[in-house]
């Protein structure tokens, strides 16, 4: 796509089109006074697989729909870089994620907003995930039902997903009907952003639907390399679309929505970040803003796989000759395995009883898949099932640093996994907790033997060298343009870069602190928040112009 220069010029420019960008442009433009562009460096989705839920592991290595990171050398895990898939299409990572939608604690909002982000608690953003969701099992307190996005519960619930639930219960961890929505802990059923057995990304739900008006314009194939500046307030970002160097201009605000990586590389390519960095790289400081890049947060996971007996699990259904009839079963209904998210139920407790709340999530799912560092991925050719095992909230952080000033050529990532003592104990006692859910009725009688970590490892120091040789990253990075009071704080509580003006960050970087849970869901909310307080300010700023 190209720009319409008939347009005459636009008060917003929203780089990136992922899960918040999508949604902070739906509603900016609903006002059809207002000229909104969205630029995305991605394509359109398009294909099979960027339909079919089941389609995150073909996903995961698409030169066309993914950036395909790699972390550098992370010294806690043996220096294994680690594979880190970021999505690259409109609707962003929302475009090849797991799809799983889940708020995270109620106490995580607390928290964000005693950290000096007043209208962050809990209360004040339940009305924002209200709007955004249309929730299949419909509205309470909790749930919304006339938003755009779907929220859905998965189309095959299989026996194994109940026995996990009443094992986990006789374990100690209390049974949630609403996990997705109601900022509860416990254990449940996990909805997902899935429509009529199809993928929901934030672009199929906040921008398919209003593609024809003429207030909105997008661009995609386009790389920001800068935000633009008179004086210390941004008015326009350069960009490149093939060969071409063009730039636009914003009447009123930027808004960066380039994510986790993406938006804290732009603004130090802007000047905004570590002076002492950016001066090594020969870009000149326009605001030093050291906690640019820093506080970098992600979810490390580990995965406990048990050989299960026949029917418990479905893998069998998705190799061999049975994977091509769940496709036409796909096809023909949009029903079958395929339109699965990757996990169908959850469980979440506490590590120790020193800890606030529940810090350890288990991602529950009847099936198995072997992945390398290179992120391919394949499902197991024998009955198995298998949880994900992460801590929510970990006490490690690491950043992201400058490698160059040459725009296209992507950061340095240190998530520092493990690093904190504390987040090792956390997952020792994780793993060990989801084996005595494996060992409990009624799912230990489905359970033959555990493959991994496997029985033979016991003591701390071998669990510990398991995580470290097999550990991944659970695709939940956040936080690298943390919004607060402190120092290290990048942002108001308003999303407002610090230091200048007309410029704002809404994506997942804006976190203080990671939540407990999946992140795609905090994001949209995020978005919708965001592009609220926007039209709010606007109009404050004009009420007696």
């Amino acid at each position: 796509m190209a720009l319409d220069s008939s347009l005459g010029g636009y008060d917003y420019i929203v780089v990136g089109a992922g899960s918040a960008g999508c949604v902070v442009a739906r509603r900016l433009s609903d006002d059809p006074a207002v000229r909104v562009l969205l630029l995305e460096a991605g394509p359109p989705p398009s294909g099979f697989w960027m339909k079919a839920p089941a389609g995150m592991a073909a996903l995961f290595q698409s030169e066309k729909f993914n950036w395909r990171y790699n972390t550098e050398p992370v010294p806690t895990l043996r220096n294994r870089r680690i594979y880190w898939p970021r999505g690259k299409a409109l609707g962003g990572s929302s475009a090849v994620n797991g799809l799983v939608y889940t708020r995270g604690n109620r106490k995580d909002y607390d928290q964000w907003a005693a950290l000096g982000n007043p209208g962050w608690s809990w209360d004040d953003v339940v009305p924002f995930f209200k709007r955004a969701e249309r929730n299949e099992r419909g509205p309470n307190a909790n749930r919304g039902t006339d938003g755009p996005l779907t929220v859905s519960d998965p189309v095959i619930q299989p026996s194994a997903i109940f026995e996990f639930m009443k094992a986990a219960s006789r374990c100690g961890i209390p049974v949630v009907d609403d996990m997705s929505s109601a900022g509860e802990a416990g254990v449940g059923v996990l909805q997902a952003n899935i429509l009529n057995g199809a993928r929901q990304s934030a672009y199929d739900a906040y921008i398919v639907p209003i593609l024809g008006r003429k207030n909105l314009e997008i661009l995609t194939g386009v790389h920001a390399r800068r935000v633009l500046f008179e004086q210390q307030r941004a008015t326009g970002v350069e960009f490149q679309q093939g060969d071409q160097l063009s730039t636009v201009f914003a009447r009123r605000e930027v808004i960066l929505s380039s994510g986790v990586i993406g938006s804290p590389h732009l603004l130090m390519l802007s000047g905004i970040g570590n002076g002492e960095m950016l001066q090594l790289h020969g870009i000149p400081t326009r605001v030093h803003s050291p906690g640019v890049g820093q506080n970098l947060q992600d979810h490390f996971s580990v995965h406990v796989k048990a050989l299960s007996i026949p029917g418990s699990s479905y893998n069998m259904n998705l190799i061999g000759w049975r994977k091509y009839w769940q496709g036409l079963q796909y096809v023909v209904t949009q029903k079958g395995y395929l339109a699965l998210p990757s996990s169908l139920a959850a469980a979440y407790f506490r590590s120790s009883p020193d800890v606030d709340y529940e810090d350890i999530q288990m991602s529950f799912r009847p099936m198995t898949f072997t992945f390398d560092d290179s992120g391919v991925a394949a499902v197991d050719p024998y009955h198995a099932m298998s949880a994900a095992v992460y801590r929510v909230r970990p006490d490690s952080r690491g950043e992201i640093l400058l490698k160059s000033a040459d725009p296209m050529q992507a950061p340095a990532f240190h998530p520092n996994y493990l690093q904190a003592p504390e987040d090792k104990q956390a997952m020792l006692s994780g793993i060990r907790q989801m084996r005595k859910i494996l060992a409990t009725e009624p799912l230990a009688s489905l359970i033959l033997s555990e493959m991994a970590p496997g029985a033979g490892l016991q003591t701390d120091a071998q669990l510990l060298d398991h995580m470290e040789l097999h550990g991944k990253c659970a695709y939940h990075p956040v936080g690298t343009c943390k919004m607060g009071t402190d120092a290290m704080s990048v942002l108001d509580e308003r999303l407002r870069v610090r230091g200048v003006e007309g410029l704002r960050v809404v994506d997942a970087s804006v976190m203080p602190n990671v939540t407990s849970g999946n992140t795609h869901a905090p994001v949209v909310m995020i978005g919708e928040k965001g592009a609220s307080m926007i039209l709010a300010d606007y109009a404050a700023m004009n009420k007696f112009a």
